[in-house]
């Protein structure tokens, strides 16, 4: 009896030593599956999301709510889908449709008011369009003044829009309503955007000894032939390469544009057409100006409901006035931008609207003298010092996606990882600004790229409180068919509204470049002409010295 008890407690205790092995092996595998599943979450393939291999999983489930929450907020109305191909008949034509300024009791306008524009949509035909979903952009200005103010636009998602301007300026206000693009023309923007994310492509040129080859390169690439892997090990900001055939993946020496897919189907290039429905502007049906009296002291200001929160700020003598933040201050002289900057290092990062402001500092300074770096001009990275201030000022290009020339693959650097390295501190400031690369891909990459920005600018602000940050946002610029495609003024409002959503409630300062190229005179353009960039910098150096 004593045996049978004995070897069947001997039983029970090998069967318990095996299903704790397998308990053990299972969990092992299961932990290696969870590793190999997290660390490939920011490249995986999810088929179901709308963008296929380009899809991007946050690791983190904050990041995810609030990616889906960002998208959600830049969401646009839908075009009804038509029977067969687009019918340029059936789109929104700026020379049918007309705006109207709506009269206010008493009729007249005080400064402190608010002027009110309903801007009714036809098509082609002449026919009252009757769903929403077009760009329209609006100003209000007065050219002897030299004062300009953004309108805000509300689609009432019926063929008819409001456009609500606040008024600031005593003497003649006129509106200016802009098509950028008609609805049908935004829908196909969309879907080159989830059809061929990737139809702006990269390069790299990879050289060991004699020999070299050259490879494609991009956020993700379809996995046909063996590939790359770059993946930022301290970000996780995915980017690839497909592998050379007779060259290791670590020779690889630069970056650079590949090249550019145009996937546009027969006849929409007439939907972004200059002269007829792309950045033409819409006739007035009465007349298209008011005269503002002075503020009327004993009457409360007459606020719009779809006025919120209101410009930015607004041109008066060609001078940019904010309406928040510290007093705009005109530093129009070197020695003002160098007492300003004494004992400051200004580090730059980002596309070539920042490189903008290097250069125009080391212009209009003098003494603020370019340490040749030996860098490409479009390239860089740069740097300026003026020894007898203590002025260092420095640019530095954000990280792929980028479409500059040749870029040294030891120059290719990413902004939180940028930020990272700084110490931080009171007498530095920190401007940036990252939009116009990433125009072509899923709104997803772009949030990532934020996402990693703003994590890099808490912990600087957390470690150096004194620290100045300031960020540039995208403004509009010149389109042709090629430069809408890629860099529509439609993908930058998205990216705009993206941007300020990331960093709104931070220690940072934002220069509105949208309502700053917007508001004034000047043509739109990728790259804002001089007066448009001083008063930039003005803006800046308000931040700077308050």
């Amino acid at each position: 009896m004593k045996t049978r008890v004995c070897k069947r407690e001997f039983n029970i205790i090998l069967l318990l030593l095996v299903v704790s092995v397998l308990i053990i092996l299972l969990q092992n595998m299961k932990f290696r599956h969870a590793v190999t599943t997290i660390a490939a979450l920011r490249v995986s393939i999810n088929l179901t999301k709308n963008h296929s291999f380009f899809a991007f999983q946050p690791l983190s489930t904050e990041d995810s709510v609030e990616e889906r929450l960002l998208l959600d907020s830049i969401a646009w109305p839908e075009t009804p889908l038509l029977p067969g191909p687009v019918s340029l008949e059936n789109t929104s034509d700026p020379a049918h449709s007309t705006f109207t300024i709506l009269p206010r009791r008493g009729g007249q306008w005080h400064v402190g008011d608010q002027l009110e524009v309903m801007i009714e949509m036809c098509d082609f035909q002449g026919s009252p369009k009757r769903y929403g979903g077009d760009l329209l952009l609006a100003r209000l200005h007065n050219p002897k003044l030299g004062a300009g103010v953004a309108g805000q636009v509300v689609d009432h998602l019926n063929g008819s829009y409001s456009a609500v301007f606040s008024l600031l300026w005593e003497g003649d206000a006129q509106v200016e309503v802009m098509l950028v693009h008609p609805s049908e023309a935004i829908a196909v923007l969309c879907r080159l955007t989830k059809e061929q994310p990737d139809r702006i492509y990269f390069r790299s040129l990879f050289r060991s000894g004699s020999r070299s080859e050259s490879s494609i390169c991009n956020v993700r690439l379809h996995p046909t032939q063996p590939l790359c892997n770059y993946t930022d090990l301290r970000t996780g900001e995915p980017w690839f390469c497909y592998k050379p055939k007779n060259l290791s993946c670590d020779a690889r020496i630069n970056h650079m544009m590949g090249g550019y897919k145009q996937n546009i189907k027969a006849n929409e290039d007439k939907l972004f057409n200059n002269g007829a429905n792309m950045k033409v502007f819409i006739q007035s049906s009465a007349p298209a100006n008011v005269t503002v009296l002075p503020k009327n002291e004993g009457q409360p200001e007459v606020k719009s409901s779809y006025l919120t929160p209101g410009p930015s700020g607004y041109y008066y003598q060609g001078v940019w006035r904010a309406l928040g933040g510290p007093t705009v201050h005109q530093f129009n002289n070197p020695p003002a931008i160098s007492q300003c900057l004494k004992g400051k290092v200004v580090h730059m990062y980002g596309d070539s609207t920042i490189r903008q402001f290097f250069e125009y500092l080391t212009r209009a300074l003098p003494d603020l003298k370019e340490f040749d770096l030996h860098s490409p001009r479009q390239v860089g990275p740069f740097m300026a010092l003026n020894y007898a201030n203590n002025i260092m000022v420095t640019f530095r290009c954000h990280g792929p996606p980028i479409r500059f020339g040749k870029v040294h693959t030891s120059e290719l650097r990413y902004i939180a990882n940028e930020l990272d390295d700084i110490t931080g501190g009171t007498n530095t400031v920190v401007v940036l600004g990252i939009w116009s690369h990433f125009s072509t891909f899923p709104m997803e990459v772009y949030i990532q790229r934020l996402q990693n920005i703003r994590k890099a600018v808490v912990r600087l602000l957390d470690r150096a409180p004194g620290t100045v940050v300031i960020i540039r946002t995208g403004n509009p610029k010149a389109l042709t068919l090629y430069e809408t495609i890629t860099n529509s003024d439609w993908y930058t409002l998205q990216r705009d509204k993206v941007l300020r959503a990331t960093f709104k409630g931070l220690n940072v300062h934002l220069i509105d470049a949208w309502e700053m190229v917007l508001a004034h005179h000047l043509p739109h353009s990728l790259h804002p002409q001089p007066p448009i960039i001083k008063n930039m910098i003005n803006v800046i150096l308000s931040h700077i010295c308050p």
